[in-house]
């Protein structure tokens, strides 16, 4: 009796017209996921099983020729069918991820993982090594990754150390995936391992919300001798408790006085520089904003916007009876002329 073909496409979660960069994204996902490094010892199991039935389907569906023969091959999954190959076949036995048992493809028949692909797509494993076949050195993959600063650190600049899990290129099977016919145990057929460390990054003076910061050769590891991948860093802001940051401007709040709206005066108001005495002109309203030519932040060719302080009147909680009583002969006059 034959077995039901295993659909690869489903295992991954996608569609079978899914592009490639849809496939390797839920790949990545679904690694990440159930790599049994990430998992406790009760669940081990459990994640080896499927870590290595998604391993499966990504080593078919990320080659154009292999996909095609799947696609070709196994068309009538769908349909309930069993699977059915070619005279090359033999007409004998059917192979899925059943067959494989818990023991990393060293089931019921000689050869394992690479037998099935040999006899199937014609290949998969080199043979007699137990290694993937490869084209040639492959570069690491490069790899994104947020760092958020707040606006102090992007406006000055520095050093910044951050914790960044990545990975490493197994040192088992030295990236192939494959050990003697089989998954390699230590990646679970990945030909990586996870890999966490601590990087110092410079932080450029002036970086806005949005931009990348490029370390080379921090991203993925390379294969056959090539260099890593690099790892880019995109910048988020913090929102900030005072500034509010408008392209290249900034803008802060100010709070004044009645009396100082009235007569004027000379107020401390932060900027990133630190603090700087504003003058606020006589008879200032509520709202009316006063303008710090180049305190704002760095734009184009080092130029600097500007710093908008933004007048906010209000009556200080802490007013005593005879200035109380100043308000209310303020409040008097007023109602006298109106």
């Amino acid at each position: 009796m034959s077995v039901k073909f295993q659909d690869y496409y489903e295992l991954l979660g996608v569609d079978r017209n899914a592009s490639d960069k849809e496939i390797k994204a839920a790949y990545r996902k679904l690694a990440r996921k159930w790599h049994p490094d990430l998992h406790p010892p009760a669940e081990k199991k459990e994640a080896e099983e499927k870590f290595k039935k998604i391993n499966e389907a990504y080593e078919v569906l990320k080659d154009p020729e292999k996909r095609e023969r799947y696609n070709r091959l196994g068309s009538r999954w769908k349909d309930g069918q069993d699977f059915q190959g070619g005279p090359d076949m033999g007409g004998t036995r059917y192979y899925s991820t059943a067959d494989f048992g818990s023991g990393g493809f060293e089931g019921s028949f000689e050869g394992g993982f690479s037998d099935f692909f040999n006899t199937i797509f014609g290949g998969g494993a080199a043979a007699g090594t137990g290694r993937t076949a490869r084209r040639g050195p492959v570069k690491g993959e490069d790899i994104e990754s947020e760092i958020e600063l707040t606006l102090e650190e992007a406006y000055r600049g520095g050093t910044r150390s951050i914790r960044v899990s990545g990975s490493a290129v197994c040192p088992e099977c030295s990236g192939a995936g494959i050990r003697e016919r089989s998954f390699c145990p230590r990646c679970g057929g990945t030909g990586s391992i996870p890999d966490e460390k601590t990087l110092d990054v410079k932080i450029p003076a002036g970086v806005k919300e949005g931009s990348r910061i490029r370390l080379k050769g921090q991203g993925g590891s390379g294969l056959g001798g090539a260099p890593k991948g690099n790892l880019f860093l995109k910048v988020r802001l913090r929102p900030h408790p005072v500034f509010k940051l408008k392209g290249d401007d900034i803008e802060v709040d100010a709070v004044i006085r009645p009396d100082q709206a009235v007569h004027g005066a000379r107020i401390p108001v932060q900027t990133l520089d630190g603090i700087v005495n504003v003058k606020v002109p006589p008879g200032s309203r509520a709202g009316h904003k006063l303008r710090l030519r180049d305190k704002g932040y760095p734009g184009k060719n080092s130029l600097r916007g500007d710093q908008l302080v933004r007048l906010v009147i209000d009556v200080p909680a802490d007013l005593s009876e005879e200035e109380k009583e100043l308000y209310r002969k303020i409040s008097e006059l007023r109602k006298g002329r109106e």
